[in-house]
């Protein structure tokens, strides 16, 4: 394995670590969900340059549905991710405190929030676009060839039982109502164990990381088919 690919996996190890941390806000602290945000951003502008390749190409081959849609998602997450850090900015209190004189808190409190929900969905179903290169990795990491049936079956009732945990923390931590302004004001109990909220976050981002994954291989059988069709 590369110096530049274990240095993706590294990047992309703490940035979805550090995903469901962001989204604690209070219960993080102010001041550490700042500098774990600007870290995030950091994470994310070395992500991009160490896929530079994707940039290249952006312009070349054609754009079967697969490719249309997960480049939609790209750029829609690179579009939120600039908003995110452009509002934390106006907002904050501790690492950008010198631009606080500046007006507009109460519009980038209102975007930063619906914004990240949105992001935090679809930063989940682009960790499952590329869940089979995920896989193909974690298999040469742990020196696994292929799995074994038994294995694999158990893989997906964890994956099941999983995905079913996060049906219910997407409800239970009111992500619809978030994601279209319904509430303006994030609401947190304080009582909780953070370790609860994360495990809620977790399996929520498992959730749509799997619907993403099999989105890709449903598109990928039908485009196949069509494809023959047309032979």
């Amino acid at each position: 394995m590369t110096a530049k690919r274990k240095l993706q996996i590294i990047t992309d190890a703490i940035m979805t670590a550090l995903l469901p941390m962001l989204m604690a806000y209070s219960l993080i602290g102010e001041e550490f969900h700042e500098w774990a945000g600007i870290a995030m951003f950091i994470l994310f502008l070395l992500h991009h340059g160490l896929n530079w390749k994707w940039h290249t190409n952006l312009f070349r081959g054609r754009y079967r549905t697969v490719r249309a849609l997960g480049t939609a998602v790209n750029i829609l997450i690179f579009l939120m991710m600039l908003t995110l850090m452009i509002s934390g900015m106006v907002m904050s209190r501790y690492a950008f405190s010198f631009l606080a004189a500046g007006g507009g808190q109460s519009l980038a409190r209102s975007a930063h929030m619906v914004v990240s929900y949105w992001c935090y969905v679809l930063v989940s179903v682009h960790l499952g676009f590329h869940g089979v290169g995920i896989l193909g990795m974690l298999r040469k990491v742990f020196r696994r060839e292929k799995a074994s049936k038994a294995r694999t079956n158990i893989i997906r009732i964890v994956a099941a039982v999983t995905a079913a945990y996060g049906i219910c923390a997407f409800i239970k931590r009111d992500f619809v109502d978030y994601m279209l302004m319904r509430t303006h004001f994030a609401f947190y109990d304080f009582s909780e164990p953070l370790i609860y909220f994360l495990a809620d976050y977790f399996a929520v981002m498992a959730l749509f990381a799997l619907l993403g994954y099999y989105a890709v291989k449903l598109l990928s059988v039908f485009g196949r088919r069509g494809q023959d069709k047309d032979r």
